[in-house]
């Protein structure tokens, strides 16, 4: 079992800056790492992720604005958030894989919300 401790949101002004953090438990080293969100009303979506190796991925909205990074410590990823939007606000997930023994392995945190308005 991970467990994901998510960190850093909030409420902030448009255009403001945010960044997120989340740390996932345990021994193995996490594959991909990545956030998603979910507005209300709406499903949830990916936001960015990065694989071992350090490839990244990010839904077009948010590409340019938006980014991610492994941390220097052991399963932990940042988000730093950029020109934020009202559209950006939404509650945030923090996303965990592990691949280990050929099974696929999920993980989610709780969620922390950000908002962005004025």
């Amino acid at each position: 079992q991970v467990d994901l401790a998510e960190s850093g949101g909030g409420l902030v002004q448009p255009g403001g800056s945010l960044t997120l953090s989340c740390t996932g438990s345990g021994i193995f080293d996490l594959n991909v790492m990545g956030w998603y969100r979910q507005a209300l009303g709406k499903e949830r979506e990916l936001v960015a992720r990065v694989i071992s190796g350090g490839n990244t991925d990010y839904t077009d909205s948010v590409r340019g604005r938006f980014t991610i990074s492994r941390g220097d410590a052991k399963n932990t990823v940042h988000l730093q958030m950029n020109s934020l939007e009202p559209e950006d606000t939404a509650v945030y997930y923090c996303n965990a894989e592990l691949y280990l023994a050929n099974m696929r392995y999920e993980y989610w945190g709780q969620g922390t919300q950000v908002t962005v308005s004025s």
